[in-house]
């Protein structure tokens, strides 16, 4: 059975157009959530006038995309170029200082390093999802958004190839610590999940022979952290998962979500905490 919806009447065609949200309910059950990007889905589905031509999607309202924070520039700009093509969409980027009181006026918000706690999220006005530009979430206040219906996400890193980078720094840092004496720790994953007290400890004591983390027990971490006396400690700055190969997939992942989130589709191809 084709999947494609024939408008016969310019009545429909113009029901369409002017409230598109209305429509796409009727087109859920054709989603396909594992293949179809957002354009093969779009053009699969193939809303058609009666004359064979795709109906022009003309939309009168603007989804906006709050990347929080100038850091890691190639989140913004790569998810920017995706979304290049579709007016109907609109990528900006603010200050930390910013955020709070501008974050009124946008619909996604993708949080990055920023602690997006109760009160900056009960500043929300149309805001429909939260996405970290990968998986941590640990800095946004999920039980304040799902208060406010707010929907939570991350990316998943099998889909960015996030995994496999940071399996390759675990092992850089393994091969670093080789030759060193005693039990050797490495950890690609949260500085929290560590004891840092008890790192310390063994360190100076001699127990631990060796400690190679890409990630810190506090972000932004100290530069005079006493961990840095040690010699036997090798430390990268949470940039194992920071890959031209991720960024371009987490952009494209950032884009898609949005262009579902627009078109009121299911969202797809990211990992729903709420």
């Amino acid at each position: 059975m084709s999947s494609r919806v024939i408008l016969n009447r310019k009545s429909d065609v113009n029901r369409v157009l002017s409230d598109p949200f209305s429509h796409t309910q009727r087109l859920h059950h054709l989603h396909r959530t594992t293949t179809k990007s957002f354009f093969e889905y779009i053009h699969s589905i193939g809303i058609m006038e009666s004359n064979g031509n795709l109906v022009k999607h003309v939309e009168k309202q603007t989804t906006r995309v709050l990347f929080c924070g100038p850091h890691f520039p190639a989140s913004h700009e790569y998810t920017a170029e995706y979304l290049q093509n579709h007016p109907s969409t609109k990528v900006d980027v603010l200050s930390f200082e910013d955020v709070r009181k501008d974050i009124a006026n946008y619909n996604v918000c993708i949080v990055k390093s920023i602690r997006l706690d109760s009160d900056i999220i009960s500043c929300t006005a149309q805001m429909q999802l939260i996405m970290q530009y990968g998986v941590g979430l640990e800095g946004v206040d999920i039980d304040a958004a799902t208060k406010h219906g707010i929907k939570v996400a991350r990316i998943p890193s099998d889909v960015t190839g996030n995994s496999t980078s940071c399996t390759e720094m675990a092992i850089y840092l393994m091969l670093g610590l080789l030759r060193k004496h005693g039990a050797l720790l490495v950890n690609i994953a949260r500085g929290g999940i560590v004891d840092y007290e008890a790192v310390i400890n063994n360190l100076e004591s001699g127990h631990l022979g060796g400690l190679g983390t890409d990630v810190a027990w506090t972000e932004p971490f100290n530069p005079d952290d006493q961990i840095f006396k040690f010699k036997n400690v090798i430390m990268t700055p949470h940039v194992a998962g920071v890959t031209e190969h991720s960024y371009r997939s987490m952009a494209k992942a950032v884009g898609e979500v949005v262009l579902q989130l627009h078109a009121g589709l299911p969202l797809t191809g990211i990992e729903l905490v709420n």
